[in-house]
């Protein structure tokens, strides 16, 4: 059985040990939880990028200890040059994931390192951005190890991805994908950062970075123009928060799926009180996910789009009513869905010794992204556009100046003891899921060591359209899985060497006495750290 670490103050955890690192080390010089997240980003895109980039997009869930509550989106919008006629012109019926037409939206998570350092700022960070681009400089000069996480990948669209500019020569050797063993030196990319930490991040956007940005994205022939970079800003957002007893959880509003991830706790706390693990618990949370997927597939979209705003679902008269939709003993059919992407993303969370919280979320969208690599800029630029549609009257349709409907949402809950608890997963269609079963463990008694740990399940296999069974780890009771398969919850187990096909998860809290416990995945290549 795994032991949760327990730290005196603070704490961080992240899917690779050199971003904890990162993290812990400007927590120990005094920096606070803002300033620890933004250097840990910055690592993490650099030793991690079959999961995210700076050429992605973010999302922000900071808690300070008052309670207030600050959430900031950073994904970009489609490019100017990103049509509908352009692509159905070039013969698509549905958005490509690879290649120069699949970077097709702005990359936002730089922007939002940014809008969340001025946020640190105005709560008494002082800590310069040289230091906190420090670690990831070094790594890109330096080299780094290919992580066994990269090396597990099985990239969505392979061979399409082999073709996209830039990428074999990047990350791949001699024309094959990477060893164990191998080391990688992305001196490019490192450049890159270096020339942020001397010029400041809005030169992303609206300097010389941003110039040779989009001086290779013309050249390769994506829809995104220079003054697409330049009006880009990170926007400031008030999180969705649904009360349950004994706590407040947060989330993210749209273009984020954090609506459905509060959908499926709100459900399941208006059914019949059940016993962890039986299957009464997880039948109720498979429903409650079909539920809130069909809700989040009909009305999540760009958030100047919406037909109807988010707290119109989180009432407690509409959760009773969709929670009393519900059979207690049968499966209800699944409901159709768009899988925009594989799920690549990492979590990571951050506590100080002052109790401000953050709860982050950085992808690149497929793993991999786009696949193309910007020679100048070394930069590997996402696919996040994938999750539109060709179909004028889709709920998420392709235009320029829009923003993409999103998977990534970092989540946080509130204790009416005093505990504050940041948390989330990645997995695509599987956030929301993973969520909820480590929420449920957590509030049932679990450790967060043994919540995590626990074999978890993902109704539908992310980026495979056509699955409607529930995939499980197969560490679960033979009983429990019988009688989910004979309530009409088609099981499939998959084995161990299959576990980053359950995304990956961590966990924080925050005690009242000012201790921290912390735990990030043993699925993936990272760990907690903390003072």
């Amino acid at each position: 059985m795994l032991d949760t670490p327990v730290f005196a103050s603070a704490a961080v955890a992240a899917p690779h040990r050199l971003a904890s690192e990162a993290g812990r080390a400007i927590l120990a010089e005094g920096g606070n939880a803002i300033e620890a997240m933004v250097a840990m980003a910055a690592t993490i895109a650099v030793v991690y990028p079959h999961l995210n980039g700076i050429g992605g997009d973010g999302f922000w869930l900071v808690h300070e200890p008052g309670g207030r509550l600050h959430g900031i989106e950073a994904c970009g919008p489609a490019g100017s040059l990103a049509t509908i006629e352009r692509y159905r012109g070039k013969g698509y019926d549905i958005l490509p994931s690879r290649g120069p037409e699949a970077a097709l939206t702005v990359a936002g998570a730089v922007g939002g390192w940014q809008l969340a350092l001025e946020l640190s700022r105005s709560l008494g960070g002082r800590m310069p951005l040289r230091e906190l681009l420090l670690d990831a400089v070094s790594h890109c000069r330096e080299g780094y190890a290919v992580s066994d996480s990269e090396l597990r990948s099985q990239p969505h669209a392979l061979e399409d991805l082999k073709t996209a500019p830039g990428f074999v020569s990047s990350f791949w050797s001699d024309g094959a994908p990477p060893g164990p063993g191998t080391r990688r030196r992305p001196e490019a990319l490192g450049a890159t950062l270096q020339h942020l930490a001397d010029a400041g991040l809005e030169d992303f956007y609206r300097g010389d970075i941003g110039r040779e940005i989009a001086a290779d994205l013309e050249r390769i022939g994506a829809p995104i123009i220079r003054t697409d970079l330049e009006r880009y800003h990170a926007r400031s957002v008030v999180p969705l928060t649904l009360k349950l007893p004994g706590l407040n959880l947060a989330n993210l509003p749209s273009p984020t799926q954090g609506l459905a991830s509060l959908l499926i706790l709100g459900i399941v706390e208006h059914l019949d009180e059940v016993r962890l693990d039986s299957f009464e618990h997880h039948h109720g949370l498979i429903e409650a996910t079909k539920r809130a997927f069909a809700i989040r597939d009909r009305y999540v979209a760009d958030p100047s789009h919406l037909s109807r705003q988010p707290a119109e679902f989180l009432s407690d008269t509409a959760l009773l009513r969709e929670a009393a939709t519900l059979d207690a003993k049968r499966a209800a059919k699944l409901p159709s869905h768009d899988f925009g992407d594989d799920g690549s993303a990492v979590w990571m969370g951050v506590i100080d010794g002052g109790g401000l919280a953050v709860s982050y979320v950085q992808s690149n969208g497929w793993s991999y992204g786009s696949g193309c690599v910007l020679p100048t800029t070394g930069i590997l630029w996402q696919s996040q556009g994938a999750s539109f549609s060709l179909d004028r009257d889709a709920v998420n349709p392709l235009a320029p100046g829009r923003k993409p409907f999103h998977r990534l949402n970092p989540a946080l809950a509130s204790f009416d003891d005093g505990r504050v608890l940041a948390y989330g997963a990645t997995g695509g269609d599987g956030q929301p899921q993973i969520q909820a079963q480590l929420l449920t463990r957590y509030r049932a008694g679990q450790s967060l060591a043994t919540a995590i740990a626990a074999p978890r399940w993902l109704l539908g296999k992310t980026g495979d359209a056509g699955s409607t069974s529930l995939k499980v780890e197969n560490r679960f009771d033979a009983s429990l899985l019988e009688r989910l398969d004979a309530a009409g919850h088609p099981v499939t187990e998959s084995g161990r060497s299959s576990c980053e096909s359950f995304g990956h998860a961590g966990m924080l809290v925050k005690h009242t006495g000012g201790r921290v416990e912390a735990m990030h995945d043993p699925r993936a290549d990272g760990d907690s750290r903390g003072i």
